[in-house]
């Protein structure tokens, strides 16, 4: 991912809480000479009783919740997990503190599978799981303005096809 982003003008780079994301920003940081941010609000969809590994173990048995959980697209039917509405609220809010910090300039957020789909679920006006299968250390980019958020691509892998 280094090597992809390495020429791409990136200003700052933005982490979140937990270290996975830091170790993968780590190699760009270091090549571009940018301290890695840590942006709270940025960190995955909390899933209440299924953290820790039990929510892949449960979709992966096809559990009910979350059979009712896909064909509602919320995560509150997890029991405890975090509301669409305060997700939503939350990356949102990132976003835009991101984009208000560095107006005019590119950014690289290391984040997590759920934010990139409610990130770009708001830029594009889509269902709210609509972009919920982003791969590990794929590329999708934002183009954030006072006014309006755009897609500019999702799931980019091309960089992972060279190993």
């Amino acid at each position: 991912m280094a090597d992809r982003l390495a020429g791409a003008g990136i200003d700052a780079i933005y982490v979140t809480t937990l270290c996975r994301t830091a170790q993968t920003a780590a190699p760009l940081a270091e090549r571009l000479g940018l301290a890695p941010v840590v942006e709270p609000d940025l960190r995955e969809v909390h899933l209440g009783e299924w953290e820790g590994g039990l929510y892949r173990k449960m979709v992966a048995e096809f559990h009910p919740i979350a059979q009712r959980m896909f064909a509602e697209e919320r995560w509150d039917v997890i029991p405890g997990a975090e509301s669409l509405v305060s997700f939503d609220g939350r990356v949102r809010a990132a976003i835009g503190r991101l984009a208000a910090a560095h107006p005019s300039q590119r950014v690289a957020a290391f984040t997590h599978g759920g934010v990139i789909g409610q990130a770009l679920a708001l830029a594009s006006g889509s269902r709210p799981f609509a972009f919920n299968t982003a791969d590990n250390a794929s590329i999708s980019r934002l183009i954030v303005t006072a006014d309006r958020w755009f897609v500019r691509s999702f799931n980019d892998t091309a960089h992972l096809n060279d190993r």
